[in-house]
Parts: C-alpha cells; structure tokens; sequence
C-alpha cells in the first residue's frame, strides 16, 4: 500500500527518540533513527552499513549498495554522529557483522531486519503519543523536508537521497504544508528595476 507523503516534525522525532532506554537497545534503535531521518538513508541501506563505511572525521557515511545498485556516498551533521556515538562503543562488545544487528542470544552480530524495526518504531511512537505513521520511510521523507526548508538546492538534496531523477526528489517535498508556500511567496519583495527606466512598458 502506497501512503502520502506526510513527515514526522522534529518534535515528533525526538518525542519517539526519548522512548528509548539508555541501554544498548535503545542506543541501538535512537542510532537507527539519526541515520534514517538525519542521513536520509533508506531502510535497508541502514541496515546495509558496516562500521568501516561510516567516517566520522569527515562526517560521511557509504552505501555501498544503494537502489539500483548505485554506490554513493554522503553527509551527516555533527549531532548525528553525538547520537551515533554510544551505539557505536557499544557495537564494539558485539561479533563483527553489520552495524545494526541483533544484540541477544545465538544470533548476535547477525543482521536486524526491517520487519523488526517497523515494529519497534510503531511501538515506540504509540508510547510517545504520535498519532501518525512512524515508519522509517517518513524519517527520509522529513530528512528532505528538512533541506529543503533550509534552503539546499534540489540537486544536493537528490544526490543526498540517491534518486536517479529529481522528479521523484520533488515528490518528496510534497510534505512541505500550503500554508509555508504561501507564506514564502506572500513575503516575496517588489520587483526591482533601475529608476532610470521609467515605468513605461
């Protein structure tokens, strides 16, 4: 089932990143939500990563196989990474595998899968009180938003986000409220022209 476009706010995020414990667990699963909503990645390339393709130096992550098996790499800011760090140390405890693995039992170090993730973040956002879907797909949707608002160009934005055409890019702006576009071109100056041309036309 296709659903619109409609993006979680920062309050939101934050109000569902709260929900989780201060144990590896919730370190883990606040992780996952600053890649997904902070570096725009999609499920399954989150769940892709390995510890050598993030380089925190440079602020920049690796999807080595994104869509279309696309290689691309991008960026992430500074309080990303800050949410990033504590999974991070943590990770070290646990067998070399992906990233985002499971933490318990037999299967530890194998990969989480998105299935479980999707349950974690609906149950997490039902106890945050988030009364829309929280999926990690809406995290992306609000990531471009988000640059958009900040004023990113368009072609930063599809680079950032891995599409092939900025026609599916612009889709994900659709998440951007009426009434910020009419306030926008409400505030527009006048035009400006040189007082010498007169106003003949």
């Amino acid at each position: 089932m296709r659903y619109p476009a409609d993006p979680p706010t920062v309050e939101e995020i934050i109000a569902v990143m709260r929900q989780t414990g201060d144990n590896r667990h919730g370190w883990r699963l606040r992780a996952l939500i600053v890649v997904l909503w902070r570096g725009g990645l999609r499920i399954q390339e989150a769940l892709a990563l390995s510890e050598p393709d993030l380089d925190p130096r440079r602020g920049s992550l690796l999807v080595r196989n994104g869509k279309g098996g696309r290689r691309r790499e991008i960026g992430m800011d500074a309080w990303g990474w800050e949410q990033l760090h504590p999974w991070l140390t943590a990770r070290l405890d646990l067998p070399v595998g992906p990233l985002f693995c499971i933490i318990d039992g037999p299967t530890s170090g194998r990969p989480w899968s998105s299935a479980g993730v999707r349950v974690e973040l609906r149950r997490l956002a039902a106890r945050a009180g988030v009364r829309r879907r929280f999926a990690p797909h809406q995290l992306r949707h609000a990531h471009a938003v988000e640059l958009a608002r900040e004023g990113v160009p368009l072609n930063i934005i599809q680079c950032q986000l891995g599409h092939a055409n900025l026609g599916t890019t612009s889709i994900y702006l659709q998440g951007i409220d009426t009434e910020e576009i009419i306030a926008a071109v409400h505030t527009r100056r006048a035009p400006m022209m040189s007082a010498t041309a007169g106003l003949r036309l």
